[in-house]
């Protein structure tokens, strides 16, 4: 009797056990492959232009994974289209780990603000990772243009409605949006120039083509000590302590007044939960590491790691806030 039983136990149990290499195809990647992962070089899509403070900061992070995890990465530009083009890239690539991108405030929240459509859908179509990075921008100005700090500034706006000219680097970056807000706190009007590439706008910024940019420190900041632009405030709600000399724009008459860019690894959808726990590992790992977090410092960002868990809430909190600043400062997509 005993050894029927058991007889009947092991067919039973046959038939509801998958193979292991069926149950590794269920789940999307193989046992084996996940083992040996990463084996080949790994590309990261950054959809903004090479020299930006996206780019920038993703190289160093990337050098640092690079270190850790024993293959290359490989740093691929895709700019254009408010971060649509780059985050569509992602979108169609296979989710087993060599594709990764840059996720940030424009692709993770105010696009679904801005862009009366959008090809994605961040809680459906990507797998955030880990946030990485909080970047606050730097306001700065033309030497031609005769102001030396905040207030100057809102009083020439004022006297001159419409007569100047403000860059970001595209739609709906915090560089676009954060003269929005500036604008309907100060009741100034100033002209919006969107460009494809912070390099490219902070060089017409340097030629007084345009009067304007609050752009991330990481642009703004060599500029600036160089002296090739002038400084008049940061966007953070203290003094950073790389620029204690620069004061806030919320202490130079536009009090509660806050812009914080911030960005990190995100993947195509369906990736699964070991890839993404070792991979969110890794970049925890990188973001302790004593000589990645000084080079942000000095670039006047800070490291931000989170949970994948945190990372989507921030994503959502987020896209609630910059629709609320979208929608009070009338901002579109010019």
């Amino acid at each position: 009797m005993v050894g029927i039983t058991l007889n009947k136990a092991n067919a039973m149990r046959s038939r509801f056990m998958f193979p292991a290499f069926v149950l590794a195809a269920l789940v999307g990647v193989s046992m084996p492959v996940l083992a040996a992962y990463p084996d080949k070089p790994i590309r990261l899509i950054v959809p903004s232009a090479p020299g930006g403070a996206p780019d920038v900061l993703m190289r160093a992070l990337a050098t640092q994974l690079s270190l850790q995890m024993g293959v290359p990465f490989v740093i691929d530009n895709k700019p254009g289209g408010s971060y649509v083009i780059g985050t569509m890239d992602l979108v169609r690539s296979p989710p087993d780990g060599y594709t990764l991108a840059y996720g940030n405030v424009v692709s993770l929240a105010t696009n679904r603000a801005l862009l009366s459509s959008i090809p994605y859908d961040v809680d459906k179509d990507l797998t955030l990772i880990s946030n990485a990075v909080r970047v606050v921008n730097m306001m700065v100005v033309s030497n031609s243009l005769p102001v030396r700090n905040v207030p100057e500034l809102i009083a020439y706006a004022k006297k001159n409605p419409g007569k100047l000219a403000y860059a970001s680097d595209g739609n709906g970056t915090t560089a676009h949006l954060g003269v929005e807000l500036f604008k309907s706190m100060t009741g100034t009007y100033m002209l919006h120039v969107p460009y494809r590439a912070a390099t490219s706008a902070i060089t017409d910024l340097i030629g007084g083509g345009i009067q304007l940019m609050m752009v991330n420190t990481p642009v703004a900041a060599p500029q600036a000590q160089a002296g090739r632009v002038r400084a008049l405030g940061m966007s953070s709600n203290q003094r950073l302590a790389a620029f204690p000399d620069i004061p806030t724009i919320a202490e130079s008459g536009v009090p509660g007044f806050e812009v914080v860019a911030w960005g990190g690894v995100i993947g195509p959808a369906n990736m699964p939960k070991e890839l993404v726990a070792r991979l969110n590992a890794e970049i925890r790992t990188a973001l302790a590491n004593p000589v990645l977090r000084e080079r942000f410092k000095s670039l006047g960002a800070d490291t931000d790691p989170s949970t994948p868990e945190e990372f989507r809430e921030l994503s959502r909190r987020e896209t609630l806030k910059w629709a609320k600043v979208v929608k009070f400062s009338g901002a579109k997509i010019d």
